[in-house]
C-alpha cells in the first residue's frame, strides 16, 4: 500500500473515499484538485472547435469528468445520420489532458469523448478491491456506467496502454456497443514469460537468465507500494521529480507550451489521493505483468469485430503481441500498424500520423 493512504473497504458507490492517514500530509505536497483543475483548462485553452467539459455522474454517485469536442462549423444535411462518435481512454497516471494534440483534429467529422478514468485525474476516486479480477471489473462497469448516462448506443473505442487492456475488457462484455475498437501501444497483453525449465512436463518454456539480485529486490521492494507512491513521498519536490524523470513529456508538448504545464498536469493528475492506480496495482504483478493476460482472452472478442493496434515502432511494448492476437482471431478483421519515430505515446510523438490514422479508421465506419 501505498504508506501515506489508507483504503475503506469496499462499498458500492463512492460516498467513502480513500483518504489520508495524517491530516497535515496534503500540505506537505504541492497539489491539490484546483491546482489540477488550473492547469489542466490552461490545456484545454488549446482546442478550437466546440467544447462541453463537465462531470458525468453515474448511478452509483461517482463522477466522471468527461470532454465532448464537436466541430460546429461543418453542417450536414437533417437526412445525414449523425456519425458515430469516437471515445478515448487514456492510460495509466494520465487523463484527458494528453489528448489536446488530437482532439481538434479528430472532431472535425465527428463528436469526440474523452474522459479521465475511475480513480484518476479529476474522476472520483473510489476505494479499489484487491482482487486482479474485481478491480478490473470495477473500471468496466464505469465505462458502461458513464455510457449509459452520456446516452450513447454506439461508438469508435480508442483505448492506450491500460485504456486498451480496459477498452478490449469492455467491448468482450458489451461488443453491440462497439464499432471498432482501436488499441493504443496496449498495456497487458502478453503472458510472463516462464523462466524456469518445465521440460518434464513437456511445457514449452522460454528460457531466459535470472535477473541479478538488486533487481528483484528493488522489484521487492516496489511490489509494496502503489506505482506512483514516490511522487507523493517526495513531497514539495514532488514536481521536480517528474520534470527529471519525464522530461520527454515537456518536449513532446513545447510547441504548444514553452514551460512546464503538461509534467506540471501529470504531477498533479498522480500527487492526489491514490485510487486507480491501487486498482492498477490489483491487476498487476511484479514489473508490470498483468495477471490476467488480455491475450487469454481476445479470443472472446466476436469474429466480426473490427480491431487496429497501433504501436510506436520505439515503444517499450512489443508490438508482436499485435500480432499475435492477429493470429488468434485467425487475421478476421484484425490490423497491426507501427508508426515511426514514436515511443510508447504515440499519440503525442506523431500526432500527424496518429491523427491521419485514427481519422481513416472512423471513416471506414461511416
Amino acid at each position: 500500500m501505498d504508506p501515506t493512504t489508507t483504503v475503506a473497504p469496499m462499498q458500492n458507490d463512492c460516498e467513502t473515499e480513500t483518504h489520508s492517514v495524517w491530516s497535515w500530509w496534503p500540505s506537505w505536497r504541492p497539489t491539490s484538485m484546483s491546482l489540477l483543475k488550473r492547469t489542466e483548462s490552461k490545456i484545454l485553452a488549446c482546442i478550437q472547435n466546440d467544447l462541453w467539459a463537465r462531470f458525468v455522474t453515474l448511478p452509483n454517485q461517482c463522477r466522471i469528468w468527461t470532454l465532448t469536442i464537436t466541430n460546429k462549423v461543418v453542417r450536414k444535411p437533417a437526412e445525414q445520420a449523425p456519425k458515430t462518435p469516437l471515445v478515448m481512454v487514456h492510460g495509466f497516471g494520465g487523463g484527458v489532458g494528453l489528448w489536446i494534440r488530437n482532439l481538434d483534429a479528430l472532431s472535425q467529422s465527428r463528436p469526440v469523448y474523452a474522459f479521465d478514468l475511475l480513480g484518476f485525474g479529476r474522476s472520483s476516486r473510489p476505494p479499489f478491491p484487491s482482487d486482479a479480477a474485481k478491480a478490473e471489473e470495477q473500471f468496466v462497469d464505469s465505462i458502461e456506467q458513464w455510457r449509459q448516462s452520456v446516452g450513447l448506443e454506439n461508438m469508435i473505442l480508442l483505448g492506450h496502454s491500460l485504456g486498451g487492456y480496459l477498452a478490449t475488457s469492455y467491448t468482450i462484455q458489451y461488443p453491440a456497443r462497439v464499432s471498432h475498437l482501436i488499441l493504443v501501444d496496449p498495456w497487458g497483453f502478453p503472458e510472463r514469460p516462464k523462466i524456469q525449465s518445465q521440460e518434464d512436463q513437456g511445457t514449452e518454456v522460454v528460457k531466459r537468465p535470472s535477473p541479478p539480485r538488486w533487481v528483484k529486490v528493488i522489484a521487492a521492494v516496489i511490489s509494496l507500494f502503489n506505482p506512483l507512491a514516490v511522487i507523493r513521498a517526495a513531497g514539495p519536490w514532488g514536481p521536480g521529480l517528474v520534470n527529471r524523470f519525464r522530461p520527454d513529456f515537456k518536449r513532446k508538448f513545447e510547441d504548444l507550451f514553452d514551460d512546464d504545464t503538461m509534467t506540471q498536469y501529470i504531477y498533479h493528475c498522480n500527487a492526489q489521493t491514490p485510487s486507480g492506480e491501487v486498482g492498477f496495482r490489483a491487476m498487476s504483478e511484479s514489473l508490470g505483468w498483468a495477471k490476467r493476460p488480455m491475450m487469454q482472452r481476445v479470443h472472446q472478442l466476436p469474429p466480426s469485430m473490427p480491431v487496429t493496434m497501433l504501436y510506436g515502432a520505439q515503444s517499450w511494448v512489443d508490438s508482436s503481441s499485435g500480432h499475435r492476437v492477429a493470429q488468434i482471431r485467425n487475421h478476421s478483421h484484425t490490423r497491426v500498424l507501427l508508426i515511426n519515430e514514436a515511443s510508447h505515446h504515440v499519440y503525442a510523438d506523431q500526432p500527424g500520423q496518429f491523427n491521419r490514422v485514427v481519422e481513416n479508421i472512423c471513416k471506414s465506419v461511416d
